[in-house]
């Protein structure tokens, strides 16, 4: 299937609790892999305005991550410290490896990468930097968002 990304809806929503969505503002995702009717993985072509986080700094027990820079500059942040990485540059996250990451785009224009992710079932994301964990629902549908001692957000 060709995709036209002027054809993919955009979308700036996110699913964290309230009191993190303003980490993730300026953050505009169309989900390429989803309009393609993939079902193994995911593959989203990001817009991040000046400022803002691809994410809150987290790392995945079970889902594989991948990202390519296109345009602008990007900070990757992870437990080794910041590392800027320019258009052609890329960075994988394997499953399982405790290392925080996300990109935030400490200049003065936009920046666009692509993101790909797998879709592996029981996946739960640790955020060392704030009070938060994710794990699937019980019946696999959506994402549980928890304080690191359980209790619900």
């Amino acid at each position: 299937m060709i995709i036209d990304p002027k054809k993919v809806p955009s979308e700036t929503r996110s699913n964290y609790p309230d009191e993190f969505k303003p980490k993730v503002v300026g953050r505009i995702r169309q989900r390429l892999g989803n309009f393609a009717g993939l079902k193994n993985f995911g593959v989203n072509l990001v817009k991040l305005e000046p400022g803002s986080s691809s994410a809150l700094r987290h790392w995945h027990s079970c889902q594989d991550e991948f990202i390519y820079v296109l345009e602008g500059e990007l900070t990757l942040i992870t437990d080794a410290g910041a590392e800027v990485l320019t258009p052609g540059m890329a960075a994988g996250f394997p499953a399982g490896e405790a290392n925080g990451h996300h990109l935030v785009n400490r200049s003065s224009t936009v920046a666009v990468y692509l993101e790909v992710g797998d879709r592996t079932p029981n996946d739960e994301a640790c955020f060392p930097d704030d009070d938060l964990i994710t794990k699937a629902s019980p019946d696999g549908k959506s994402r549980i968002f928890a304080h690191k001692d359980g209790t619900l957000y």
